[in-house]
């Protein structure tokens, strides 16, 4: 990844973090590690004491290499949540959420406008309740042979990737 990329992720992350802290209605904690990297990572203890998590990072970007690659990030929630292990001194915790994971891949200009789609999302979650909220852009499915769906990408996300020659 290139450095103008790098500061992008960073800046985009902060800013996500921290605003979807202050959007949820339960202690969230933002950490500096994650299964992919040493990328910060915000985590949440939900109704059962289990741990998620929530990390956002470069799907593809541009480097010195292929400096046309597509710019594209996704938002993981629980994904690979076996591999977390950072626990707060003292807190309180049943294990990992393994029953749930979900992916979003955007456009770097689209993930902020994602976020009280994504904080609506947690909340659902957590209550068993239907979203209320329509995402802010138009999805594409990503459908797995078993189980429900649990990535989407938005469409100009789904179109840069599968139109692009790197």
């Amino acid at each position: 990844m290139n450095p103008e990329a790098k500061h992008i992720v960073s800046e985009l992350r902060r800013e996500f973090y921290s605003n979807f802290a202050a959007a949820m209605n339960m202690p969230v904690s933002i950490t500096g590690t994650s299964y992919s990297s040493n990328s910060p990572i915000a985590s949440w203890m939900d109704h059962r004491q289990r741990m998620n998590y929530l990390n956002v990072y470069a799907y593809t970007a541009p480097d010195e290499f292929v400096p046309l690659r597509p710019f594209i990030l996704r938002l993981a929630i629980n994904k690979s949540a076996g591999r977390i292990t950072t626990f707060r001194k003292g807190q309180i915790c049943r294990g990992l959420n393994l029953m749930w994971d979900f992916e979003l891949t955007v456009l770097p200009k689209e993930i902020l406008d994602f976020l009280p789609w994504i904080v609506n999302l947690v909340e659902s979650h957590e209550k068993g309740s239907p979203l209320l909220l329509s995402p802010p852009y138009s999805f594409e499915l990503e459908v797995p042979e078993v189980g429900l769906f649990n990535s989407v990408w938005t469409q100009k996300a789904w179109l840069l990737a599968n139109s692009a020659i790197f």
